[in-house]
């Protein structure tokens, strides 16, 4: 982050007890999903009750919802939720991979916008729940001396569960700013070619270092009520897109590729295929050797890495099974990261030029 103290001054012409004002920068503010500050029973609770309050989440009618939410999901399911972050969690900087990835592409973010405008723009990131908050950093950016915020929910997807409650808090942050920055948000980048391209690399250098090429490539993508896509949210058909153009990109044809959804949560019916149910047929219709890969995801997180490599492996494995490639996240590597810097470029245009 840019030092704005060593900037500020007292506008000319203004009286000797003028506030100093830092230089006029622009901001970059990654945001992310969020992550519990430890695996413990409080922190786990108060960052399952902040997610699973969230009406864009959990749509049901609060007098329903909360009851059941604090009496009952919030005693149990912390413990099993905590045991879930503890078998992944980052015990040398005491944090959870998400934090540590989202830290790591936020520094690199923040180099490629030093080669590209030098000390025009401050880059920082923040979480949708806990922390550190969206209203922290957006406080941090104003008194920094940001007149302008570009805000980037790291999600290629839009669904109102992600980008667009990621957005509401961005735009609350805003309205406690005596002086309001003007402000862009991104829109998703599902079908960016970069984006695809990265994608692609990331399929075709994990099948390089496996001995047996998989028999199927299964793009694995959070889940939504079915409902939701009903009422008019794009998420379900921009995976689709996301998964076509990858599959157009790598050459293949419908066979060595199939889409499925993940992280089912309650009794209505969601997105299928089901991812654990789908691999487990894939298994005992004798595709025994299977990739899965995440492109919802910017950053390895609970889903992938505990859900993804533990669950679902299990469910192939426990079905006849043989060879379960995990494929990472594009994370902080260099091709996801050039494709994330040329997103924000394209949105800088008539700020910075």
């Amino acid at each position: 982050m840019l030092d704005a103290s060593t900037t500020a001054k007292v506008p000319e012409h203004a009286n000797a007890d003028h506030p100093a004002i830092p230089t006029a920068k622009t901001g970059v503010l990654l945001a992310n999903l969020g992550t519990p500050d430890h695996y413990s029973y409080w922190p786990m609770r108060r960052y399952l009750n902040e997610f699973l309050s969230d009406r864009r989440v959990i749509d049901y009618s609060p007098w329903k919802w909360q009851p059941l939410l604090q009496l009952i999901i919030l005693t149990k399911r912390p413990f099993a939720s905590g045991e879930a972050y503890k078998s992944i969690w980052n015990e040398e900087k005491n944090e959870s991979p998400l934090m540590t990835i989202t830290r790591d592409q936020t520094a690199k973010m923040a180099d490629l916008m030093q080669e590209r405008y030098g000390d025009q723009v401050m880059v920082d990131f923040c979480m949708r729940y806990g922390n550190p908050s969206t209203k922290s950093k957006v406080r941090a950016m104003v008194k920094a001396g940001c007149t302008r915020i570009l805000f980037f929910p790291l999600y290629p997807h839009y669904a109102g569960a992600t980008s667009a409650t990621a957005n509401d808090q961005f735009f609350r942050a805003l309205m406690e700013e005596p002086w309001q920055p003007t402000a862009r948000v991104v829109e998703p980048y599902f079908e960016n070619p970069a984006y695809i391209d990265a994608l692609a690399q990331s399929v075709e250098k994990a099948y390089a270092e496996v001995d047996e090429r998989p028999d199927i490539l299964v793009v694995s993508y959070h889940g939504m009520p079915k409902r939701y896509l009903m009422q008019g949210d794009p998420y379900h058909c921009q995976c689709q897109k996301t998964t076509r153009l990858l599959k157009e990109r790598l050459g293949w044809d419908d066979t060595q590729i199939t889409t499925t959804f993940q992280s089912v949560f309650g009794p209505e019916e969601w997105l299928t295929p089901y991812t654990v149910d789908h691999v487990a047929d894939l298994a005992r219709e004798g595709k025994k050797k299977i990739a899965v890969m995440a492109p919802a995801f910017s950053a390895d997180c609970i889903e992938t890495l505990e859900e993804i490599n533990e669950e679902i492996r299990e469910s192939f494995e426990e079905a006849g099974g043989e060879q379960f490639t995990y494929i990472p996240c594009l994370n902080d590597n260099d091709s996801h990261m050039q494709a994330l810097a040329g997103v924000v470029e394209e949105n800088l245009k008539g700020w910075l030029d």
